[in-house]
């Protein structure tokens, strides 16, 4: 299996002035193209003994502070990431042949922001924040959907459901950003923001 890239290429003078305005630039392009999901990425994380792992979550929102992501800070990535907060996204838009990948530090966002979103999510996905001890061992499903249920007992639909204290987001500011642009003959633009010592920008072509 071989996909034949002839998409457009990307050049620095194309660039926005720096990575977050050239993601915004590219995720609506990626939305617009009907891609489903734009928003998920691979998050991969390490333990403290450097052996990797990766998942895909959904990117929640990003501005120049850097990107967001929620999940249970007791996962495996949770744990990962209060051991070794160096951490790498990849946003795989294959259907238009492009590729974000981001790495940089992981922070947790503070409660009041986690509490802000987690008003926004639907109910079942509340309940389910608090059902779920994430990465976890469980005895079977039905005990998972046991647990669910009694959460829906206890917090009907229309009820407040407050955020799990185990339930948070992460904030990763990068350190480096790169835009990969599928082209004919594996010959791919590949451009990275570096981040410099004055916290500015500068780009880096690298080889495909």
């Amino acid at each position: 299996m071989r996909a034949h890239y002839r998409a457009e290429g990307l050049a620095e003078p194309d660039l926005a002035p720096d990575p977050f305005a050239q993601f915004a630039r590219w995720f609506a392009q990626a939305e617009a193209s009907g891609l489903h999901e734009p928003n998920a990425m691979v998050v991969s994380t390490a333990d403290e003994q450097g052996r990797p792992s990766s998942r895909t979550v959904l990117l929640k929102r990003y501005d120049e502070r850097g990107f967001v992501f929620f999940t249970n800070y007791g996962s495996r990535k949770g744990r990962e990431l209060e051991a070794n907060p160096y951490v790498s996204l990849l946003f795989p838009w294959h259907g238009i042949a492009r590729q974000v990948i981001v790495s940089g530090v992981a922070e947790r966002t503070g409660r009041d922001e986690t509490a802000a979103y987690f008003r926004t999510r639907p109910h079942g996905s509340q309940l389910g924040a608090w059902a779920s001890e994430q990465s976890s061992r469980v005895a079977s499903r039905e005990e998972l959907d046991r647990l669910y249920a009694q959460l829906a007992a206890r917090y009907p639909e229309g009820e407040d459901v407050p955020a799990p204290a185990q339930w948070g987001g992460f904030r990763v500011r990068p350190e480096t950003v790169e835009f990969w642009q599928g082209r004919e003959n594996r010959l791919h633009d590949r451009l990275r923001f570096a981040r410099t010592e004055q916290d500015g920008w500068e780009v880096e072509r690298l080889c495909p």
